[in-house]
């Protein structure tokens, strides 16, 4: 017998504006990803790694641009990278 679950959040006015800055920076994070591979594509170079990725993802954080990357989970961050490579597998 399989047993199924449902959820409801309801997340507080402080709770909603993290999640959104978390997932705003995951979609900044992967937009920028894509970015990098697909100028990678075209410029005729090798493929992009998620290694590569991850190391420009750190160094992104330390610009005075992207500071605001450091507010949020980087477990967030890194998962957008993955998933980047899952859309690329499929």
């Amino acid at each position: 017998m399989q047993l199924r679950y449902s959820f409801r959040v309801y997340p507080s006015a402080g709770q909603r504006m993290a999640l959104a800055r978390a997932f705003g920076c995951a979609r900044v994070v992967f937009n920028d990803a894509l970015r990098v591979r697909e100028e990678a594509r075209a410029a005729g170079l090798g493929f992009v790694t998620s290694a590569e990725l991850s190391k420009n993802l750190t160094a992104a954080k330390k610009t005075p641009e992207r500071a605001w990357l450091g507010e949020v989970s980087a477990v967030i961050l890194q998962q957008s990278l993955r998933d980047l490579d899952t859309a690329y597998r499929n």
